[in-house]
């Protein structure tokens, strides 16, 4: 008997040696937006988290086209245009061209494509690049930030919005 307890113990030694506890860093949630269609139909929402240093964007897209669809962060945070030019350009307080595939790398209003599925749904995730404590200050300036949906993909290279087609749906980012 007491071998057979010896026997278990070293098999699952290994295994208790494994198990180490990983602390996260809690997220805050800073900002929140509430996107909707030209027609005023809700078109999902997005979320801005700050971790440590790290903002990180979740964009969940509900009612479009199946298919691949451009999201980028706008300049002015105005949604009233039935065409969301009221948002402007993008969010590019560097001045960099456009795209993750330019060889100057993308500016801050550059975010991945969203992958629509046939039930209308999809989502992206990006971790904002640059300081969090600055890219607050770009995003919560005196006219605010825009998420803008477009009817096409991003080319990721094309300025200055990688050849994304019309704008089709938007939403204001708001500080919690």
């Amino acid at each position: 008997m007491k071998l057979a307890v010896t026997a278990i113990t070293i098999a699952l030694l290994p295994l208790l040696t494994a198990c180490q506890t990983v602390t996260e860093l809690p997220s805050e949630l800073v900002a929140s937006a509430q996107l909707r269609h030209a027609n005023g139909n809700p078109a999902g929402s997005a979320m801005l988290y700050r971790t440590g240093g790290d903002m990180t964007l979740t964009v969940a897209l509900t009612g479009f086209d199946q298919g691949i669809h451009a999201v980028h962060l706008h300049q002015t945070g105005n949604c009233e245009a039935s065409d969301f030019t009221s948002a402007g350009g993008h969010l590019n307080p560097l001045g960099k061209a456009h795209g993750s595939l330019n060889p100057g790398g993308s500016h801050l209003g550059d975010l991945p494509n969203a992958m629509i599925g046939a039930n209308g749904l999809g989502t992206i995730s990006s971790t904002l690049r640059g300081d969090a404590t600055q890219v607050s200050a770009w995003l919560f300036d005196d006219d605010g930030t825009a998420i803008v949906v477009h009817a096409g993909l991003d080319d990721y290279r094309t300025d200055p919005a990688g050849a994304a087609g019309g704008r089709i749906a938007c939403g204001v980012l708001t500080p919690s």
